[in-house]
């Protein structure tokens, strides 16, 4: 079929499904018709990408509807092994999608055009910058408007529809305008096979005129993907390699310590090899907890400088040699660039560099095959852990609290931890649950999630939802603050109608804590809700869903016994009252040091 790009009226004449003629039915259903010129009636544009969804892993689309994707949604909806989840805005489907491809490897989102697309860059922005693949479409203006002088609603008035895709280039790795059938196929193929291979967000645009078009390119089933796996340069590997067991194997106390980068390289396998091989020490960055098993006998917890889990940050930061397997290092990370690591120490692999210390740089290496070969090289030195041992001192617990009194957070934290099991999932808000999250001793098994690198406040609302709807197997617990709760609050409601039965607790400490330890005034202190009744109220009698409000610590066992038994199948949300300057002393640390880096003042000119 021939589309006129850019003609002021070039018909459109959909041969089966009513685009731009009669409404299809409520029920969404899209009736079979007869082939017309020997295509199939369902061999449209909408059900193409419908199955190329489903055949990379997604179950899953997260959507807002909005006049110029309806059809799309409609043949989205007609693939049987694919559903559609409606949330409550874009900025919260786009955070679903990013938490469903933490668990399930790749996600996918569905809005309207600049509306719907600039509402859900911010969480574009987020996937970009953790590494997620996940597929951002969005319904674009009819194919005939293009290149003409009009002027069409959801924009900003003016003729040029780039506005979106300039703003999604700077978040996407691949931007596909489908506003022609005939390239249609090469397009979305090209943005869904960039998004695997880079581990990053993809931007595709389809007119909306054009979703439902049988089209002789979509008769037959997509052709399954096979993307060429990357490989290493065998003689960059041999030399890295060479050098870097040389370097290490000559150190007193070498240690590792793993990165988030870890999981986009998908090496966490090989450094677990080299981890056993070595019986060096194993540190994680705060942003790579949970992708090394914290049950390994030779794990010593979470190395963030200052701030670290105890008797960590002695044993990196005295070592002669460490290697950092894909570190991200930030003025977060870093807590305000007062980490005491030296570059001559340091061996840096990324996943497809390795930097050597006071040595060369070798390129084209996947750190997979490098920490699998380094393994294979290393000599056994557990110097370093000999000495953790000595040092170390077993944490205490809190102090037991007086009967009715306040609840205290690492009360409430001790009782978590308890809950955690190989069949739970962690999600920690950006705030003070960072730092209490951090503590916990993470069994065999059980997820674990958060956004360091972008730090938006509210992510883990829509990511609870993406990565409990991902995650049938587990059950997630998020711990949440109010300020950040209030940003995105309103996808509860999509999580009571998907029958998800995760736990939400709701630390009500009046505020945006974090940045209060950053830097205090009025501004982060928020309208107090009542969030058990808002809840109760989105619930509103339909689907399951419990809410429990406590003050103390008797109250709050009540309530984990009631979540845990009676309420297992329910949305449980559970709001705890703490004291507004009731905070980790890691995040006052931590508030303090990065204060300091942000009030540095100006070099002089």
């Amino acid at each position: 079929m021939e589309t006129k790009i850019g003609a002021l009226d070039a018909p459109m004449k959909p041969a089966s499904n009513g685009v731009g003629g009669s409404p299809i039915p409520s029920s969404h259903a899209i009736s079979p018709s007869p082939p017309a010129n020997g295509v199939p009636s369902d061999a449209t544009l909408g059900r193409h990408l419908a199955r190329r969804l489903v055949q990379i892993g997604v179950r899953d689309v997260f959507a807002v509807p909005g006049d110029f994707n309806l059809t799309l949604l409609d043949h989205l909806i007609a693939e049987p092994e694919l559903k559609l989840i409606g949330c409550c805005n874009e900025l919260n489907a786009g955070y679903a999608a990013d938490g469903y491809a933490r668990r399930r490897g790749v996600g996918a989102c569905a809005v309207t055009f600049t509306v719907g697309g600039l509402s859900v860059i911010n969480a574009v922005a987020g996937a970009y910058s953790e590494n997620l693949p996940v597929v951002f479409i969005v319904g674009g203006p009819n194919s005939n408007d293009y290149g003409t002088n009009r002027v069409l609603h959801h924009t900003i008035g003016l003729s040029d529809f780039s506005q979106e895709i300039r703003c999604f280039q700077a978040v996407t790795c691949y931007q596909a305008v489908v506003n022609h059938l005939d390239d249609a196929h090469e397009l979305i193929d090209g943005a869904i096979s960039t998004a695997l291979k880079e581990s990053k967000p993809v931007y595709i645009s389809i007119s909306c005129n054009l979703a439902g078009i049988p089209h002789p390119t979509f008769s037959k089933e997509p052709v399954p993907f096979f993307l060429s796996p990357k490989i290493s340069n065998r003689q960059s590997l041999e030399a890295a390699v060479e050098a870097t067991a040389a370097f290490l194997n000559k150190a007193v106390k070498p240690v590792l310590v793993a990165g988030p980068k870890l999981r986009v390289a998908k090496a966490i396998e090989s450094f677990i090899e080299l981890a056993d091989a070595s019986g060096y020490p194993i540190a994680t960055m705060p942003s790579a907890k949970g992708l090394f098993p914290e049950d390994h006998p030779k794990f010593i917890g979470t190395y963030w400088g200052a701030i670290s889990t105890s008797y960590c940050s002695e044993i990196v930061e005295s070592s002669d040699a460490y290697l950092f397997a894909g570190p991200v290092f930030n003025d977060y990370t870093s807590v305000g660039y007062s980490l005491l690591i030296k570059t001559e120490k340091a061996v840096i692999v990324q996943p497809e560099r390795v930097v050597i210390p006071n040595g060369p740089a070798f390129g084209c290496i996947l750190m997979k095959d490098f920490l699998h070969a380094l393994a294979k090289r290393i000599k056994r030195n557990t110097t370093a852990y000999e000495n953790y041992e000595r040092i170390f001192v077993p944490g205490g617990v809190p102090p037991k609290a007086a009967s009715r009194e306040a609840l205290r957070v690492n009360v409430l934290f001790m009782h978590i931890q308890r809950m955690l099991s190989g069949d739970t999932a962690v999600i920690a808000e950006t705030g003070d649950s960072w730092f209490n999250c951090q503590k916990l001793k993470l069994p065999p098994g059980c997820g674990y999630e958060f956004q360091m690198q972008y730090g938006s406040i509210g992510w883990s609302v829509g990511a609870t939802l993406g990565y409990a709807q991902a995650a049938k197997d587990k059950r997630v617990i998020a711990c949440i603050g109010d300020g950040s709760f209030q940003v995105t609050a309103q996808d509860v409601s999509t999580m009571i109608r998907c029958g998800q039965n995760s736990i939400i607790f709701l630390i009500n400490n009046g505020g945006y804590t974090i940045e209060v330890e950053i830097h205090d005034g009025p501004y982060n202190v928020i309208k107090n809700w009542d969030y058990t009744a808002f809840v109760d109220a989105i619930h509103n009698g339909e689907g399951k869903c419990w809410t429990a409000k406590v003050h103390c610590e008797e109250e709050l066992k009540e309530a984990i016994e009631m979540a845990m038994g009676a309420k297992k199948d329910c949305l449980c949300f559970i709001e705890v009252i703490v004291h507004k300057d009731d905070t980790s002393k890691e995040l006052l640390e931590w508030g303090s040091r990065v204060s300091a880096a942000n009030s540095r003042p100006p070099n002089p000119q």
